[in-house]
């Protein structure tokens, strides 16, 4: 089968790339810039196009063929950039890759979105009926991407949404490698009381969810959250970590509205000047924001099973760390 993966070069996306690969699928991979992983995707098989899914005319040449499109691509933590990019990538660019891969005879487009568009939950867990609250633009934009799907003639070919709680493994350059890092020296400084919950989503486990979507009629205009079987507080996840790698870490508590004033300063500060700052309210909002929902309805519907345990699914994103001289 000939599948399009838009972001096909970035962390999840080569991740899935390569379980297509393997699986003996004719993949074309469209992606902005490349990744870690390129000679390995190219040596496999797949063709790679750079371009933009803003670009309706190299979108529409990737679409040629094929039978299921993952979108993928987005912009992310884009820095010194205007609010309108997130707006022409994650809204616009998912409109040309809907029409496009309709035009092109596509039977399945499945989207990634993210938990995040639910925000904060203040009754965890929660679930795909959870009040929609963006807290911030990317957030907002992929919401309205998903919006966007259910607002067009997509002439039969069906869609599915995925929305991905906080991704990591082997291969993530820097969504955990913080985490890791403080880890690595024996003391995280924490900012609140770390009773917080996250929900974390071990990357093999998210490639299963993927692969089970494209199936025929499979999770046809829904749309799922994606994570592991299980959360845990911030605090309990930073000592596992410890533990994945041999590190006893000492986990020191400080109040929680300094870090806060401070991102929002740093941010505005940085913006400007295009420069990453070092704390910012994405980032402080891990400390606050509870993020923590039950997998039922993908686990009914698609058949989704998280394979891999967090305890395993650390160790083995610490060995990647440690191997490619990270920490």
């Amino acid at each position: 089968m000939r599948v399009l993966v838009t972001g096909g070069l970035g962390f999840t996306g080569a991740a899935l790339v390569l379980r297509l690969l393997d699986s003996g699928h004719d993949v074309v991979v469209l992606d902005k810039q490349g990744g870690l992983l390129d000679e390995e995707i190219k040596q496999k098989g797949a063709q790679i196009v750079l371009g933009s899914v803003t670009d309706r005319d190299v979108v529409k040449q990737c679409c040629e063929g094929a039978e299921v499109v993952m979108h993928l691509a987005a912009a992310f933590r884009e820095i010194g950039v205007p609010d309108e990019l997130y707006k022409n990538v994650n809204v616009g660019g998912t409109i040309v890759v809907a029409e496009e891969s309709a035009k092109a005879g596509a039977r399945k487009l499945v989207y990634c979105s993210t938990q995040g568009i639910h925000g904060h939950i203040a009754n965890p867990p929660g679930d795909e009926s959870s009040p929609v609250t963006p807290a911030d633009y990317y957030q907002i934009t992929k919401h309205e991407g998903e919006q966007a799907l259910s607002q067009l003639d997509l002439n039969g070919m069906e869609y599915t949404i995925l929305r991905p709680t906080a991704i990591y493994g082997p291969g993530d350059p820097s969504r955990f490698l913080m985490i890791y890092e403080r880890a690595s020296k024996g003391s995280f400084p924490m900012f609140g009381d770390g009773k917080t919950f996250y929900h974390p989503l071990y990357i093999d486990n998210l490639v299963d969810a993927f692969v089970l979507a494209m199936a025929p009629g499979v999770g046809a205009g829904q749309a799922y959250i994606i994570g592991d079987a299980e959360y845990l507080s911030i605090e309990d996840l930073v000592l596992k970590v410890g533990e994945a790698i041999g590190v006893e870490v000492n986990v020191p508590h400080y109040p929680m509205w300094p870090v806060l004033v401070g991102g929002h300063i740093c941010e505005k500060v940085c913006k400007p000047f295009g420069i990453n700052p070092p704390i910012f309210p994405r980032r402080v909002d891990w400390f606050r924001q509870v993020r923590a929902f039950k997998i039922d309805k993908a686990r009914q519907d698609l058949g989704y099973v998280p394979k891999i345990g967090i305890d395993e699914g650390l160790k083995r994103t610490g060995d990647w760390y440690k191997a490619t001289g990270r920490i």
